[in-house]
């Protein structure tokens, strides 16, 4: 177990590092980003916490002793009353949600052709660009409807982009650093949602109610999943994504001007 006693660490980089179980003592973490870490039962005293911006999975979040978390949520789905119909437990609910967000998704790619082309393949602030955002939902959909719940051994294409911080994982195929143009990877993503919605448009009661066990190496990992929860995740990743995506391609037409 290391110890740092007063050691200046200013700019380092933890990649896949565990940090479980330490203690930050009178540290700084100014100007400090955290990617795709967890935060699991972390507890925070005589802190000072000024303009700190955190998106993501937020469960049990008690700020000064009052659980702040409901209060998040439902402001979120008093702004946008779709996010809180991404849940449903049937499947006219999964195709109201589906029907939504492959409407949205239709506008913003709309808004995105209006761009210079060589701006769909630029990163704001270190995030995905347009054209990886789309091929990341290619991911989504092939590793939570096509393999785990149709069963196909071996469904991604080779655009299919994983999140960024996966181990890796050569067995897929996946051609990670391509540069497909928006055209190309709309043929594939098009291709996807066209599952999605005949994996929905097809759903029974008994279904829902069901698990599913990928097979062989690959994501998901074989273990099981209900069917509803990989559904729930395709919705989720679609929702977001399309936040994220539209809060950047607000930055590149500014670029644009």
């Amino acid at each position: 177990m290391a110890e740092f006693g007063k050691e200046d660490l200013s700019g380092s980089t933890f990649d896949w590092t565990d940090l479980s179980g330490s203690v930050f003592d009178a540290a700084s973490m100014s100007d400090t980003t955290f990617r795709a870490t967890d935060f699991y039962r972390v507890r925070m005293r005589g802190v000072e916490l000024f303009d700190v911006d955190i998106s993501g999975e937020i469960k049990g979040l008690v700020i000064n002793g009052v659980d702040v978390t409901d209060y998040v949520q439902q402001e979120l789905v008093r702004r946008d009353p779709l996010l809180g119909r991404l849940g449903p437990d049937d499947r006219e609910g999964f195709l109201v949600a589906w029907d939504e967000l492959e409407r949205l998704w239709e506008g913003t790619v709309s808004r995105a052709r209006a761009l210079d082309p060589p701006l769909l393949d630029e990163s704001v602030e270190d995030e995905w660009s347009f054209i990886q955002t789309l091929r990341h939902l290619m991911f989504a959909s092939s590793s939570w409807v096509n393999r785990a719940v149709l069963g196909e051994a071996q469904p991604f294409h080779p655009l299919a982009l994983p999140w960024d911080t996966s181990p890796p994982m050569p067995h897929l195929g996946l051609t990670v650093d391509a540069r497909p143009s928006l055209d190309e990877v709309l043929v594939h993503r098009r291709e996807r949602q066209a599952d999605v919605r005949r994996v929905l448009e097809g759903l029974t009661a008994e279904q829902l109610a069901s698990e599913v066990t990928p097979e062989g190496e690959g994501w998901p990992p074989p273990r099981p999943f209900a069917v509803k929860e990989c559904l729930h995740i395709v919705l989720n990743e679609e929702y977001w994504h399309r936040q994220y995506a539209e809060r950047d391609l607000a930055v590149l037409e500014r670029r644009d001007e």
